[in-house]
């Protein structure tokens, strides 16, 4: 019981944290950041949303909203847009998900093995969460990297050339902290399904104790005469 308690408790914290990331990292603006910094007076990043541009002296920020989501974007910009939200969603419901499943939470106290099955849907959750939000920000950052290292190869300047800031590492990192999570809730968590099981036999086995001490007790208490009525047709019986 104690070390199902403990893997409840780290994955809860696993969850929290990686969906907190990932949803930082979702709206935030820093997905590329120039790296050219040496060079310019400011400090220029873009996000899946808009794009900042913060002076280095005086620290004013100044950001400038994409066009609307039904305009033409890059491909992109719009898969990282989806595939980003589908891992907010599903990491947001599998951390409630969790909490509920928490044996710690007064909520279904005497369905153990109900709370059980919450914590590895909680799980398998974490673990398509992860999916899409390694797939969007790994797929973001290695095409700013093909980027950069295409035009440095050609030998061709535009002015501000980026590479990928700290919102895309935000991203990494919260769905890496979904496949640990949810890895802990489903692999784990799942050799305790016998034991959570296995309180409810000797309850059982209790109840039938009782029950067969019940039918002794009564047989006991029989009325003489009925007993020797019944012994007397079987003597007539056999004979």
């Amino acid at each position: 019981a104690g070390m199902r308690f403990f893997l409840q408790y780290v994955g809860c914290f696993f969850a929290f944290f990686s969906a907190g990331f990932l949803i930082t990292s979702t709206w935030t603006d820093c997905w590329m950041v120039n790296a050219d910094d040496s060079l310019e007076v400011s400090t220029k990043c873009r996000g899946l949303w808009w794009e900042c541009v913060t002076n280095v002296f005086d620290g004013i920020q100044t950001c400038d909203e994409y066009d609307s989501i039904y305009a033409e974007h890059p491909v992109k910009l719009v898969l990282t847009r989806a595939m980003m939200i589908t891992a907010d969603i599903l990491a947001g419901f599998a951390f409630l998900f969790l909490v509920l499943g928490l044996d710690c939470v007064k909520f279904l106290p005497d369905e153990p093995l109900i709370k059980l099955r919450i914590c590895l849907v909680s799980g398998v959750m974490l673990l398509l969460a992860g999916l899409p939000g390694i797939t969007g920000s790994v797929w973001y950052a290695v095409d700013v990297y093909v980027e950069r290292s295409s035009l440095v190869f050609h030998n061709v300047f535009l002015g501000i050339q980026y590479k990928f800031g700290w919102s895309c590492w935000l991203g990494m990192a919260g769905s890496l902290g979904c496949f640990l999570s949810g890895s802990l809730l489903t692999c784990c968590m799942y050799h305790f399904r016998e034991t959570s099981s296995g309180r409810f036999h000797p309850a059982y086995s209790l109840r039938k104790g009782y029950s067969s001490s019940a039918t002794i007790v009564t047989n006991v208490h029989l009325p003489s005469s009925q007993t020797a009525t019944a012994k007397m047709y079987a003597v007539d019986t056999r004979v």
